[in-house]
């Protein structure tokens, strides 16, 4: 993939984050931003806007790192392991790992029993649902073998991703961290092949 490629997904990427974060920054702060749009304040919604699309900003580089990071880890892995399949078996593992270690420092370490354990197993659930999902539509726009490593990106990645909002736990900015995590890093998955021209690559 040529230069002009990376350049259009770091950006695309990039605003993707930044817009999504403005949306989901004014539904969850909408109490306090309502005055804003009823006494329609230009200037207050705009600082707030851009503020929320900076914030955004970041976790979309965020993404972009751990996109790529992954995509060398990938490479890594099938070249000490020589087989795709144990390669899956050990991503598989660390999914399973993570999800668990997830649930288990939420509820015990991180939020020091202020979360129950149940709203972390929904959470670990959610973020494995659409993980799957977005495995499963680039495995059918790729091929089979693209599902593990997807899943594995989706969801350990992810979680490795969202460790700054889980260290703070505000659920307010754990919300508007993880979701744009998601999207821009659904997103990079399903739009690589596109740019690379190719549907036989696992990644």
């Amino acid at each position: 993939m040529n230069s002009r490629k990376w350049v259009r997904l770091f950006f695309t990427t990039l605003f993707l984050g930044g817009i999504s974060t403005i949306f989901i920054g004014f539904v969850l702060g909408w109490d306090k931003y309502v005055e804003f749009f009823q006494n329609f304040e230009v200037k207050e919604i705009l600082a707030v806007s851009f503020w929320l699309m900076g914030v955004g900003f970041i976790f979309s580089v965020i993404s972009q790192m751990g996109f790529f990071a992954y995509l060398t880890v990938h490479r890594f892995g099938l070249g000490m392991f020589r087989s795709s399949s144990l390669w899956n078996a050990v991503q598989l593992f660390f999914i399973a790992f993570v999800l668990f270690d997830f649930v288990y420092l939420r509820s015990v370490l991180i939020a020091n029993g202020n979360v129950s354990l149940g709203n972390n197993i929904l959470v670990a659930g959610i973020l494995f649902i659409f993980g799957v999902i977005v495995a499963y539509i680039k495995s059918k726009e790729t091929n089979n073998k693209a599902f593990i490593p997807a899943l594995f990106f989706m969801v350990v990645v992810t979680i490795l991703e969202w460790v700054p909002a889980l260290r703070i736990n505000d659920t307010d900015w754990l919300y508007l961290m993880v979701i744009p995590l998601l999207l821009c890093n659904a997103y990079q998955l399903l739009v690589l092949h596109r740019l690379i021209g190719r549907t036989s690559k696992s990644v």
